[in-house]
């Protein structure tokens, strides 16, 4: 059996779709930029909360380009209603930067009179714009025939099976235009745009599941699964303080010394070797020659000959070095004058 074509896969599906959501009537009589400016707050938002977004936009600045120098926080207060306030206020304050930038002006109505195709080309170049946007502005100002399809219908698309992950991730689905007609194409495209909505507030809860599985019975195991968390990196154990006590506890011995060309260790100056004492003569019967006794007196002799001569020097060095008696000061007078002091006589 042949399996069905895209087309008719996406025929079918309207048909389920329609019985859960009804049409939307959307207003016409709105210039190029606006219908720009109104698809940055749809693209994931309801109709209703959108519209009203615009209007608070309208009512509290007073042109565009206040809204252009406005900060992101303040845009995203005023857009607070919107399922992306963040998002929204970043992609209307891009696009009116880049407007203002390319033409000095906020009118782009001179693209109505282009080719279509180059129109699309010129409003996809803008910063801001995606291609929800393109789709959205070609539909509603230029009078082609483009479905804008924003994040949860492209995820309830590859749910079904109609398109790939390749294709879901350029926001591009191939041969919806032509298995709907360009007659009913607005009307389809607000039914569209509800089921996309309730899947991308959150495509993991039960509420998206719940419309997912009723439209198709078959998709439960392409139902989208939420991404694990990334594994946290392994923690690194901090090293612990060494105390004082510790500190004082290593021995010097075990500190490894540090490595580099070792000193030339100084060599020791030669010492000279100990006299030995002598040792006592043992008393031992033995035969001595006549030889033996003549060097033994020889010796004794010597002995006494040097111990005499060093007590002679000693006593010499002791006579020559006189006791130095107190200087009185009649001796210091007479070393002064040169004359010797007269003496007083006591009388008899």
């Amino acid at each position: 059996m042949a399996t069905p074509n895209r087309g008719t896969l996406i025929t079918k599906l309207l048909g389920k779709i329609k019985k859960q959501f009804k049409p939307v009537d959307l207003p016409i009589d709105r210039t190029l930029i606006e219908h720009l400016l109104f698809a940055c707050l749809l693209e994931n938002s309801p109709h209703d909360v959108s519209e009203e977004a615009f209007g608070l936009l309208r009512k509290q600045y007073f042109d565009w380009n206040e809204v252009r120098v406005s900060t992101k926080r303040e845009l995203a207060e005023t857009l607070k209603g919107l399922t992306d306030p963040d998002e929204s206020a970043q992609r209307l304050k891009r696009a009116l930067h880049s407007i203002f930038e390319s033409v000095y002006a906020y009118d782009l109505e001179p693209l109505k009179k282009q080719n279509l195709g180059e129109a699309a080309k010129q409003i996809a170049k803008y910063e801001g714009t995606t291609p929800f946007t393109v789709a959205y502005v070609t539909q509603s100002a230029l009078g082609g025939h483009a479905i804008p399809a924003n994040r949860g219908l492209l995820t309830a698309f590859f749910v079904f099976d109609l398109i790939s992950a390749p294709e879901a991730k350029k926001s591009v689905v191939p041969g919806l235009e032509r298995a709907i007609p360009k007659a009913k194409g607005r009307e389809v495209a607000t039914i569209l745009h509800q089921l996309g909505v309730e899947v991308g507030k959150n495509p993991y809860g039960p509420a998206a599941r719940k419309i997912l599985l009723a439209l198709d019975a078959n998709c439960k195991s392409r139902l989208p699964k939420k991404p694990s968390p990334p594994p946290a990196p392994p923690k690194k154990k901090a090293a612990k303080p060494v105390t004082p006590a510790k500190e004082a506890k290593v021995s010097p011995k075990k500190i490894a010394p540090k490595k580099g060309p070792s000193p030339v260790a100084k060599k020791p100056a030669d010492k000279k070797p100990a006299a030995k004492p002598p040792k006592k003569s043992v008393t031992t019967k033995k035969t001595t020659t006549p030889t033996q006794k003549k060097k033994k007196t020889v010796t004794k002799k010597v002995t006494k000959k040097t111990t005499k001569k060093v007590a002679k020097k000693a006593t010499k060095k002791v006579a020559k070095k006189p006791t130095k008696a107190k200087s009185t000061p009649a001796k210091k007078k007479r070393a002064a004058t040169g004359r010797k002091p007269i003496t007083k006589r006591k009388p008899k």
